[in-house]
């Protein structure tokens, strides 16, 4: 059976290039303004994928007086040949000319101009919008298709839970850098969840995300450090843990850290195109080394000895713990080294070296897209 075609439908002004924020038109070639990335970028994803390029664009009014063919034909063409010139050419054009007021569903996020993309000849459900409004994801969603929205992390999240379109959008990206990490090698997320009779546990990670955190374990000192394992590294991080705190911390702790060590196994994948080694990090009296290796081979080296029994709600002997069931759950290699006369500030930055090592090691490059060992596994 043949192969289904996928294609990616983008939108033009303020994906490609630069929508003018006063009268919303690039009618002249001093208004043609490339969005950052998007040549380097678009370059690599025709060269390299094997996507059909649709260009979907809204032009209000383009042939009336408001907005005459001859001002928009030439930065078009302008922007179509430098697109060329860096080996990157459109498959289709698709251009609607009517107002916004004329509610036509020839206009995104109508469908009624694409109908040749909808006759079972194209892989609809492995294909993507993309665009900086919500009309494009609204036209993902009306083709079957994933969508994409080009636009600032925070804004982009709340544009789309206002639409109700979580289960379209599969990315909000800051920078063609993102859709093109995204295209190549997919998202990088996982969930985990977990249940025995002593915990309860819940975990979704994001390598890829912003930093955001919520973070419930019942034990506050321990969330303070999860919590910095997100920010640091920039993933998005959910932990909820229910365990049996009644009888002591133990449990809690183990259980946790197992699971998101499961949890960034499963999102790393297949390890293509990562750094796979990180990291350093000073904290005030502190000098705490986090040495990381997704080789996967799981080995811990702790040095780092702690004279009080408890930071806050946890015993210190249970960081070695933590550490070690991290290590064996991610199938990673670690090297904890602390030194310094604060307790609190020796663990803090042992959980902040671990972040940014995990940031480090866990950093893709598409453009290098192979595996990180001349084993050919990891």
């Amino acid at each position: 059976m043949e192969n289904k075609k996928r294609a990616l439908f983008i939108d033009r002004d303020g994906t490609l290039i630069v929508e003018p924020p006063v009268d919303f038109q690039v009618d002249s070639l001093q208004k043609l303004e490339f969005i950052p990335g998007v040549l380097r970028n678009m370059h690599f994803i025709a060269s390299t994928l094997d996507f059909e390029l649709v260009m979907v664009t809204n032009q209000d009014g383009l042939g009336t007086p408001s907005f005459p063919t001859s001002d928009f034909l030439p930065p078009h063409e302008k922007m179509l040949q430098t697109f060329k010139g860096e080996g990157v050419e459109f498959d289709d054009i698709i251009i609607d000319r009517t107002f916004e007021n004329e509610h036509r569903q020839t206009r995104k996020p109508g469908t009624a101009l694409l109908g040749k993309y909808m006759d079972d000849s194209y892989d609809l459900e492995n294909s993507f919008v993309i665009g900086d409004r919500i009309t494009d994801i609204q036209l993902a969603k009306n083709l079957g298709a994933k969508g994409i929205l080009l636009q600032n992390a925070d804004t982009g999240k709340r544009m789309i839970e206002d639409a109700g379109l979580e289960q379209t959008c599969v990315l909000v990206a800051e920078s063609w850098d993102c859709i093109a990490d995204y295209l190549r090698g997919g998202a990088r997320t996982a969930q985990v969840s977990r249940k025995t009779s002593e915990t309860d546990i819940y975990i979704s990670l994001d390598l890829d995300g912003h930093g955001r955190c919520d973070i419930s374990t019942g034990l506050g000192f321990f969330d303070h450090m999860l919590n910095q394992i997100g920010r640091h590294s920039g993933f998005d991080l959910t932990i909820k843990t229910k365990g049996d705190l009644y009888v002591d911390e133990h449990h809690t702790v183990e259980d946790t850290a197992l699971a998101l060590g499961e949890a960034l196994r499963k999102a790393l994948g297949d390890k293509r195109g990562i750094e796979r080694y990180g990291f350093v990090l000073p904290m005030d009296d502190c000098n705490c080394t986090v040495a990381l290796d997704f080789g996967g081979r799981p080995w811990l080296v702790w040095n780092a000895d702690f004279k009080r029994e408890r930071i806050g709600d946890v015993p210190t002997e249970m960081f070695f713990h933590f550490f070690k069931s991290l290590s064996d759950a991610a199938a990673m290699n670690l090297y904890v080294n602390a030194d310094g006369s604060n307790e609190h500030h020796k663990i803090e930055g042992i959980f902040k070296a671990l972040a940014r090592a995990l940031r480090a090691a866990s950093r893709r490059d598409v453009f290098r897209y192979d595996l990180p060992s001349t084993k050919g596994a990891l």
